[in-house]
């Protein structure tokens, strides 16, 4: 078995997590969002985000606006919806909790 392998299903299993924890604060396009996840270590290539941000966007998650750019195609920028804001909070909870027992199972006695 590859560290590096469980490392990525790691991230991939929070990814959909920290894209609307991006958008909480705010619209951004899609290169921004690449950039705040390759500084975070979450490494993403568009060929993953794409993907992503289509199944957020079906599931009414997110919605998406154009805006006319001025060195090229109109971009598309992405937000929360209300449904994605109250997803995201459960998010968060489930985070915490997800949390809080990694730290619980991982106690020594030493600890204790």
């Amino acid at each position: 078995m590859k560290i590096e392998n469980t490392q990525s299903q790691m991230r991939k299993g929070i990814l959909e997590y920290c894209i609307l924890s991006i958008l909480k604060n705010g619209e951004a396009y899609p290169s921004d969002i690449i950039q705040r996840l390759k500084r975070a270590k979450m490494i993403v290539v568009e060929g993953t985000l794409y993907p992503l941000l289509t199944r957020l966007k079906n599931a009414e998650l997110l919605q998406y606006r154009w805006e006319k750019s001025p060195s090229g195609p109109p971009r598309k920028y992405y937000s929360l919806t209300d449904k994605g804001i109250a997803f995201l909070i459960e998010l968060d909870r489930t985070w915490k909790d997800l949390a809080k027992a990694v730290r619980l199972t991982t106690k020594t006695k030493k600890d204790e």
